[in-house]
């Protein structure tokens, strides 16, 4: 049976206008009520599947792909980018990330004339320097950009090596065939920063030795100062330079004391890893789908469907674990509109990139696609609150 609580967000259901939603044309995918997706396309190193589902009003999730050449040089190299950026407190900074990181990049591959953990570590910090600097110029008018920001996953396939660049809590899992016994094995590529996990509360104790408070247990969850579950990310200003946690901004994200260090950090979990035969494919996806789906369980999905909608797929299999959660049908589910949703389930972005050993040295033509959402008209537009 459904509780009260349940009763009341059913009474906040309300149609959703098809002439708010966006086609996602612009990026070849197609839009089916709160989820966009691409079922199918290929990549210089295999085929892709790709879906979003939109929870909150506004879409914090951001994600794209990009293959082709990898630098601002025609010469390359060559090889796959995969983003996806899970927002909290708005939509300002992944969208930021998403505008800007490939592109500091390319700046930075060409540089060097090669990809490297260095030059992912540079455009990681360029972006955040120029979200900040965003930040610093409206700040006097819009104080609240200040407690907005983003975790950070990357992967780049290039030259027959995996880079996988991490902040915060998404995660980026690796199907490998075990060819004795035919399974495919999930194996996690990603570092999380999440302060339920005791060694990133460790971390944190290290480097902030003098604050017996740097994490909190507070409604039997950790988070850091009490405030944000995550260790790194994009943005957070109000948590990286203390003359932003001040008045204005909103006092439930103020600390009673200056701090004299960022306690947030920005600076990537980066590893490197050299592309096997047997190595499947990459699920690449925001917490919202590992929130409802093992890495072994999701690997499974992918592997023993087609490859086509795998993306979608693991979606709809997240929805309906939420739906069964509330003791509720998946078609009931999917009626329940964005903002409301977000009490059943995060936005879910996931991006499944299959990797074909045969075509490591092959170049197509360059593919660039984004991840898309609800578009709303300018005067429909939620005001941004905190992070949760």
């Amino acid at each position: 049976m459904l509780s009260g609580f349940m009763n009341f967000l059913w009474a906040c259901f309300r149609p959703r206008s098809d002439r708010h939603v966006h086609n996602g044309s612009d990026s070849g995918g197609r839009q089916d009520g709160l989820l966009w997706y691409k079922d199918t396309g290929h990549h210089f190193n295999g085929d892709f599947s790709m879906a979003v589902v939109q929870a909150n009003n506004l879409l914090e999730d951001q994600s794209q792909l990009e293959s082709g050449c990898l630098s601002l040089q025609e010469s390359g190299p060559y090889g796959t980018f995969v983003g996806v950026y899970d927002g909290h407190g708005g939509p300002e900074t992944s969208r930021f990330i998403n505008s800007h990181l490939f592109q500091h990049l390319k700046r930075f591959t060409s540089e060097n004339q090669s990809m490297s953990v260095e030059v992912i570590k540079k455009a990681f910090q360029a972006t955040e320097d120029g979200f900040s600097s965003i930040v610093s110029k409206q700040w006097p008018m819009k104080p609240q950009i200040a407690a907005v920001g983003s975790c950070c996953l990357v992967g780049v396939v290039c030259s027959g090596s995996l880079y996988i660049a991490n902040l915060g809590d998404s995660r980026a899992v690796l199907g490998r065939l075990v060819k004795a016994t035919g399974e495919v094995l999930a194996i996690q590529l990603s570092a999380e920063h999440n302060a339920c996990i005791e060694s990133v509360r460790q971390e944190l104790h290290s480097t902030h030795p003098d604050d017996s408070q740097i994490v909190v247990l507070k409604h039997n969850v950790w988070r850091v100062k009490g405030l944000i579950q995550i260790s790194r990310s994009i943005g957070d200003v109000y948590l990286k330079k203390a003359e932003f946690n001040r008045a204005p901004l909103y006092a439930k994200f103020r600390l009673r004391e200056p701090f004299k260090r960022p306690i947030l950090s920005s600076d990537p979990s980066v590893s490197v890893h050299q592309l096997q035969p047997h190595d499947q494919f990459i699920i690449f996806a925001s917490d919202g789908l590992w929130e409802h789906l093992s890495n072994q369980e999701a690997v499974d999905i992918v592997q023993n469907n087609p490859h086509s909608g795998s993306a979608r797929r693991l979606i709809k299999v997240a929805l309906q674990r939420a739906a069964k959660k509330r003791e509720m049908r998946y078609s009931d589910l999917k009626k329940i509109d964005r903002g409301v949703r977000r009490h059943f389930h995060d936005d879910i972005t996931v991006v499944v990139l299959f990797l074909d050993s045969n075509l490591m040295t092959r170049r197509t033509a360059n593919v660039s696609v984004k991840g898309a959402g609800v578009s709303l008209p300018s005067n429909t537009l939620a005001p941004e609150t905190g992070p949760t």
